[in-house]
């Protein structure tokens, strides 16, 4: 395996993954890092120049009259950067310049001046694509680079830029009116803004405090926390309230989005630990936090952040986030590196949105192993290979287990008894299954059958016991059973003939599949299964009525003889609400409602820790439900007033229609 140009003072994680399938394995691993002896060669043979572009400080008013397209009024510096000459070379060739940000900058801008071409060929300089390709801590190219711009048409600007070295390749490319021996010249210059002492953001104009470490007592190996410098802060407390250092520019600043930015420094007996981010407050928090090593963070350049509980960064391996809620922001960056680390608090304006006297407090901490180990386990350090790094981590007692013990491992008779509950709930099946195979409805009976017999199939996969088929496949087929056989147990109530009958079933079965394959974890589903399953009841209704009403119609004088009217309106609302009361046990329907609320429920109910539980419960109710459905649906009576007549035997006598004569 080899890293193309890899980034310089960056710490790489390489991970191994070991497949062993016998009792003894062994392994070596050898990491080897080429490169040039000095910072001032470079190429795959070191035989190529960088130019490093030397710099020194303007004070504001020399550069004025460089930046007349940036306000940077209120900045204190600029640092200017360039080549001691004019550069020329040839078309495609690359020239390599590298700058050093030693501060916390707010812009960093390059310039190309004085674009010439040595030669008589008739060009437009101003049509040369003077390409500039930048990268920080490593080597830049056409297909790697952080930024890019055509230096004859606009400056390429890098806004919070990050602390170290930056590499700039400068590539001239042919518009197809130039020879290939004719070469280009330009001067390269590079301007560095800097806010004062205490400012930060775009045109500097937003706070920017500094935190002092405090060192925890008896803390072995480093842990800390930080305070503001400056503050109505005592030492004795970790927690720091925001809303006197927002105040200070929230009178000045009109504008909604605005920033307070934290400066702290991570040293190297640091490196390895964990930063501890916590706010809390009684009313709710307002605030998003950007986080950014090395650099000031912005809403397009971070590392980490937080907005809420459902938009941050908890997808990266190095971010853990905790219970967190309106009033309350509780996360963890994880082996943090050593060096200047901003934390930038976007929230809106103070003035509109802190109307009560309640105090958001914030503490910021270094920590070895987050929560303590969560008092079930032991804090463990390790060296890295230098010796100056240490990693912490959680040795976890036999039951817990996580980053933190926060999780509770089941031990092994709990497992086998939590699986024994997922998997023989599902027996549950039995009854609407026997109750259909009894009614002579047979595709109930396929359903029910085969849906409590792949969720046994899928749960005994899910706990590790036996996999009859791949994991995706019998999660799909338990689900999608499970919808069929809840929206089909409503199909069954309504009385119509068995070709309408299939035509619902497929139009549920495709709902039911692509709702299966698509996100068969929603939340929701049971709401969307349950809604076409009451859908799909109505339809039949629907199909019902008007099979059964096809020629039903007033007489002609219905409409004319009011008395009549009502009296015939009355007599057809009280068939139909005999037919409605004849139609169901209404005992077994209300049993129905009250364990599919029971299902619904355990479904809501289900998390992490308790789903075996509450899974079990869904298995049996959502099942026991079904079954009093379909015990529910009486009997089909005909009526007394729809009721055929009486068999009437007539007989047919011969009558001669001529007179009879005597013989």
């Amino acid at each position: 395996m080899a890293l193309g140009q890899p980034g310089r003072n960056l710490k790489w994680y390489i991970s191994f993954e070991l497949i062993v399938r016998s009792s003894d394995y062994s392994f070596s691993a050898n990491i080897s890092v080429d490169g040039c002896m000095t910072s001032t060669i470079w190429g795959q043979y070191c035989n190529q120049t960088m130019y490093p572009l030397s710099c020194s400080l303007f004070d504001h008013h020399s550069r004025a009259a460089s930046l007349s397209n940036v306000d940077f009024t209120t900045s204190q510096s600029v640092i200017s950067c360039g080549d001691s000459g004019i550069s020329c070379h040839g078309v495609d060739e690359q020239k390599v310049y590298s700058l050093d940000v030693m501060d916390l900058p707010e812009q960093l801008t390059i310039t190309a001046r004085n674009v010439s071409v040595n030669s008589n060929d008739n060009v437009n300089v101003s049509s040369i694509p003077l390409m500039c390709y930048a990268r920080h801590g490593a080597m830049p190219s056409v297909a790697l680079h952080d930024y890019s711009s055509d230096l004859n048409k606009a400056p390429l600007v890098i806004n919070s830029p990050n602390l170290g070295r930056w590499f700039f390749a400068i590539v001239p490319t042919n518009p197809g009116a130039m020879r290939n021996e004719t070469r280009i010249c330009y001067s390269v210059t590079g301007q560095v803004f800097e806010c004062p002492s205490g400012k930060a953001g775009f045109n500097c104009t937003f706070e920017r405090h500094a935190l002092e470490t405090v060192i925890r007592k008896d803390s072995i190996p480093f842990e800390s926390y930080f305070l503001p410098v400056s503050g109505p802060v005592s030492s004795e407390s970790v927690n720091f309230p925001l809303e006197p250092l927002s105040d200070k520019f929230s009178r000045t600043v009109e504008t909604k989005n605005l920033w307070t930015y934290f400066l702290l420094n991570v040293p190297r007996g640091a490196a390895g630990g964990n930063i501890h981010i916590h706010i809390t407050s009684k009313t709710k928090i307002n605030y998003e936090i950007y986080a950014k090593v090395g650099g000031s963070p912005s809403l397009e350049s971070w590392d980490y952040y937080y907005a809420n509980a459902t938009s941050n960064s908890n997808s990266s391996m190095f971010f853990m986030l905790y219970d967190s809620s309106e009033q309350k922001v509780d996360f963890y960056i994880l082996y943090v590196k050593e060096g200047i680390w901003t934390f930038g608090l976007r929230h809106s304006d103070i003035s509109t949105s802190n109307t009560s006297s309640d105090q958001t407090l914030m503490s910021v901490s270094v920590e070895r192993c987050p929560k303590k180990c969560s008092s079930h386990g032991e804090c463990k350090v390790a060296l890295d290979a230098s010796g100056l790094t240490s990693y912490s981590f959680c040795s976890c007692d036999r039951t817990h287990g996580g980053f933190d013990c926060g999780i509770e491992i089941v031990s092994h008779e709990g497992h086998v008894r939590q699986s024994i509950a997922l998997i023989a709930s599902n027996a549950a099946a039995v009854f609407p299954a026997i109750w259909a195979l009894r009614q002579k409805a047979f595709a109930e009976w396929v359903l029910f059958t085969s849906s409590g017999i792949s969720s046994g199939l899928y749960h005994a996969c899910d706990v590790g016991t036996w996999c009859a088929l791949s994991y995706n496949v019998l999660q799909f087929m338990d689900f999608w059973l499970s919808f069929m056989a809840v929206a089909s147990t409503f199909v069954y109530l309504a009385t119509i003939d068995e070709v309408f009958k299939r035509t619902i079933h497929t139009v549920v079965a495709i709902l039911t599949a692509l709702m299966a394959i698509t996100k068969a974890t929603r939340p929701s589903n049971i709401v969307l299964v349950i809604a076409i399953g009451t859908l799909a009841l109505f339809v039949g209704w629907l199909i019902e009525f008007s099979t059964n009403f096809r020629s039903f119609a007033f007489p002609s004088t219905y409409w004319w003889n009011t008395d009549n009217r009502w009296q015939t309106m009355r007599r057809w609302c009280d068939n139909l609400i005999k037919t409605v009361l004849r139609r169901f046990r209404w005992g077994f329907l209300v049993a129905g409602f009250v364990a599919l609320a029971m299902a619904a429920t355990s479904w809501k109910l289900e998390s992490s820790e308790s789903y075996w539980m509450w899974h079990s419960l869904w298995h049996v109710t959502i099942y026991i439900s079904s079954f009093f459905f379909l015990c529910a649906k009486a009997k089909a009576t005909t009526s007394s007033e729809d009721e055929a007549p009486a068999d009437v035997n007539y007989t047919l006598t011969r009558q001669d229609s001529f007179t009879r004569r005597e013989g």
